[in-house]
């Protein structure tokens, strides 16, 4: 698919919009966009499993691991949804729009519209972002005292266990063995292990951002 192209305007022009769409009906107590999207979230990984399943080529890995990152991040958008567990929050919109919305603006994606690659990739990245501005905006969901601290330690967790995986399996968790095929700001990091200690340093930085907003009410980086 090329990048920043019509097909591309297009999708995430339908993602913002439906997003939308589920945020105003949840701000007015609409029940219905909460169990969609978390049906969304849980389904979405045997629904691109399906969608693999129609390539006549080996699959990854990868693809067939749910590890990386944005899969991850789905488990803990519908679960955090249905539960409204605090730790399951935090990551699905700190990974959401940290994360996940890099897939979106810079798609590591081989096929374009309408292959089944092509939607089960959007659907799936864009359901988390969307849930992830969903707890805030919708919900009115706020994290908890030393967010910062919490979050930046599952960053770390899934740092050496994606790492251990790639060496085990020559597997690509979280691009940390090799940058995407598709032009991404990566690229701009130098090459391998450098960009590892930049996405460490840009990670900090970016989550920081994120949870600025939630600085008035609590502590985001102490939790006493």
């Amino acid at each position: 698919m090329p990048l920043f192209g019509l097909t591309h305007a297009l999708t995430l022009i339908v993602l913002v919009t439906s997003g939308t769409i589920c945020i105003y009906a949840g701000r007015r107590g609409c029940l219905w966009p909460r169990a969609l999207l978390a049906f969304i979230c849980l389904s979405v990984f045997p629904i691109n499993q399906l969608a693999l399943s129609t390539l006549d080529f080996d699959i990854p890995l990868n693809n067939i691991i749910p590890f990386q990152l944005c899969d991850l991040a789905a488990l803990t958008a519908g679960f955090g949804l249905l539960t409204r567990k605090p730790l399951l929050c935090e990551l699905t919109y700190c990974w959401g729009l940290a994360g996940t919305m890099q897939g979106l603006i810079f798609p590591n994606l081989g096929f374009n519209f309408p292959e089944p690659m092509f939607w089960t990739f959007f659907l799936q990245h864009g359901v988390i972002v969307i849930v992830a501005l969903y707890l805030p905006l919708a919900l009115n969901w706020k994290p908890r005292a030393g967010v910062v601290p919490r979050i930046l330690l599952w960053n770390q967790i899934y740092f050496l266990s994606a790492m251990a995986l790639n060496g085990a399996l020559g597997t690509n968790f979280g691009f940390l063995a090799e940058k995407p095929e598709v032009s991404s700001p990566l690229d701009h990091l130098g090459d391998w292990p450098v960009y590892l200690f930049w996405l460490q340093i840009i990670a900090v930085i970016v989550m920081t951002l994120l949870l600025l907003p939630f600085r008035r009410t609590i502590n985001i980086w102490r939790s006493s």
